[in-house]
């Protein structure tokens, strides 16, 4: 397995195509992991209290649209 700083260099080794090519994938890559994160936080229950206080809000008249 590769460390941090053996990455890096890589990286810094790509070309500007390499570069963009690499950025698209791990753009891809951390939304999957903030996707799956959040999937799992709702199943546990964790957005409970934020969902709850915004539908409060919304109710009392405090939303407004965008």
């Amino acid at each position: 397995m590769a460390n941090v700083a053996e990455i890096e260099k890589a990286v810094a080794e790509l070309s500007a195509t390499e570069l963009a090519e690499f950025r698209a994938w791990f753009e891809r890559f951390e939304a999957e992991r903030f996707d799956r994160r959040i999937e799992q936080d709702s199943a546990a229950g964790r957005l409970d209290r934020l969902a709850d206080e915004a539908l409060a809000e919304f109710r009392s008249g405090a939303a407004r649209e965008l």
